[in-house]
């Protein structure tokens, strides 16, 4: 049962999935008021818990305290309802690099009450189009360093309107920041329900036509108020740094809401390669990171040569697999773990995950609290203990797609339906085996190419590596590994055999890749994920 809505545009309430395709939402211990507006909570409320003075974001050359930030996003909510027209309901497209400016017109336009669509800003104008038809989007705020794409997006658009300019760089010299710059710094949010839609995440399927996911202004507390809370313990000393764009939710739920919601400071970077991220780690003494686990890799590279990371106290890994020699290694020169998880769009962001006192090398770890999870069959039947399955969540946050079909795949008897294929071990911790689509079959045995993946990177010769199954004859499919070799490793038959061995006595032998191709780098997204996809579209 939905609660009370502010929304005067009500497309997103009415294009939610119907009821009986639901997740089940097991929201007890998380209660909110029947009005509730992210945004507010966030800023406003932040100082008035005595926050105001306290550093909330850092990013191109400058600070900003809670007070600032709230009332930058005041003076930009009075210019998108007044001079753009912005009506509780309206989806409004936000589109720039990590940068305080898009956090701030993210928050301003929550608390107008519209429901936010962020975008990658490497996306062309066909790319946009899609998201803008989806969404029925009119209104798009743009950095003006990149409004090439939305503006010829717009021109053929049927529902995109405006494109409005704000500068990224922070200095105000763009449309949106000259009219904000005259708006007083106090401003009505709009009431709105904690069943309102505040945001759509987009993701792609394999059909490449994008799928929209549909998070309430509660979802947003909800994940930090649960898994930041529980597992980071966030406290206002806390500084965040990462690489994930806030376009994602993984991005946006660890590099904005998670340090606002504890009045801690967000260090936000438009290029976050890993030697930007360590710089940052060394000037501010950053202590919480979130990236993947190719740039852990290369802090640790880093590290034999001086970086200085003692001040990280967590570092979260997501998006990708973590390799369990990358948590040891990790865990052994810096004395600290670190928490991999699992998250996805769907869900808005970490569900389950390891702790800093329970945490185990290649595996996932337990549900965050709130959450339940298990391992099933195709028949939704769970899966004794120790067996591969596809692993099946349910908690506070669940899937709800705008107006999709999709939607019933992803949720089956209440449960969501990640896509990924686990094993429950015998004390509730869950390892990761392959996304589901990934499992490689091979002359009868199922072979989970991070297993395989895992072993290659314990050898020293190899500096990255993702494995696929390649199409076979005789055993249906093989397991072909792509290997970046380290510096000065020949890529020759003598360092495929030795690669082959290595694996062979490390797993178990027939999980050994009967094929190696030597690759100068791998394919990724801008989180660093491996599109292994790629890959099997090469062969």
């Amino acid at each position: 049962m939905l609660g009370p809505s502010a929304h005067v545009d009500t497309f997103t309430r009415d294009n939610l999935p119907p009821p009986d395709q639901w997740p089940d939402f097991l929201l007890e211990g998380f209660d909110y008021p029947e009005y509730l507006n992210a945004g507010v909570e966030l800023t406003d409320c932040m100082v008035e818990k005595g926050f105001g003075d306290h550093v909330a974001l850092i990013g191109n050359g400058r600070q900003r305290t809670y007070k600032e930030l709230a009332d930058w996003t005041s003076r930009l909510a009075h210019a998108l309802v007044e001079d753009y027209g912005v009506k509780p309901g309206h989806r409004i497209l936000i589109r720039s690099a990590n940068n305080p400016a898009m956090v701030a017109c993210w928050l301003a336009a929550t608390k107008a009450g519209a429901v936010v669509v962020n975008t990658m800003p490497m996306l062309r104008a066909g790319e946009l189009a899609k998201i803008v038809d989806k969404a029925e989007v009119a209104l798009a705020l743009c950095d003006t360093r990149i409004k090439d794409e939305l503006v010829a997006c717009a021109k053929d658009s049927r529902y995109l309107k405006q494109v409005v300019g704000f500068d990224g760089t922070a200095n105000f010299d763009a449309e949106l920041d000259r009219i904000a710059l005259n708006k007083p710094v106090r401003f009505d949010a709009v009431k709105t329900g904690r069943d309102d839609v505040a945001l759509l995440g987009f993701t792609s399927g394999t059909t490449g036509i994008p799928k929209a996911t549909m998070h309430f202004h509660r979802d947003l507390l909800i994940i930090a108020d649960g898994y930041a809370k529980e597992v980071l313990q966030v406290t206002p000393d806390d500084v965040f740094v990462g690489s994930p764009p806030l376009a994602f939710t993984f991005g946006l739920g660890g590099l904005a809401i998670f340090p606002l919601r504890f009045g801690a400071a967000a260090t936000l970077l438009e290029s976050a390669t890993p030697p930007n991220m360590i710089e940052i780690i060394e000037k501010y003494r950053a202590t919480v990171s979130f990236t993947a686990p190719t740039a852990y890799r290369a802090m640790l590279a880093a590290m034999d040569e001086g970086a200085d990371l003692s001040s990280l106290r967590a570092a979260v890994s997501a998006g990708e697999t973590l390799p369990g020699p990358v948590c040891e290694e990790w865990l052994r020169k810096t004395g600290k773990p670190i928490l991999d998880g699992i998250g996805a769009t769907e869900m808005l962001h970490i569900f389950i995950s390891n702790r800093f006192d329970d945490m185990r090398p290649a595996c996932t770890g337990r549900p965050v609290t709130g959450y339940e999870a298990r391992v099933v069959d195709e028949d939704m039947n769970e899966v004794p203990r120790g067996e591969i399955g596809r692993l099946a969540v349910r908690g506070p946050t669940g899937c709800r797609y705008l107006a999709d079909d999709r939607q019933k795949d992803y949720v089956r008897d209440g449960w969501n339906l990640t896509g990924d294929s686990f094993i429950e071990d015998e004390e509730g911790r869950f390892h990761f085996a392959a996304r589901s689509d990934d499992m490689i079959v091979s002359a009868g045995y199922n072979i989970a190419g991070p297993e395989v993946e895992a072993a290659l990177l314990a050898h020293a010769d190899v500096a990255e590596c993702a494995v696929i199954g390649a199409e076979d004859a005789e055993r249906g499919q093989i397991v072909q590994a792509h290997v970046v070799v380290a510096s000065g490793v020949a890529c020759d038959q003598a360092t495929v055999k030795r690669l082959q061995d290595h694996v062979k006595a490390v797993i178990a032998p027939y999980k050994y890749p009967r094929s190696i191709v030597f690759v100068e780098s791998l394919p990724k997204t801008a989180t660093g994920k491996i599109q292994r996809f790629r890959l099997r579209e090469g062969q």
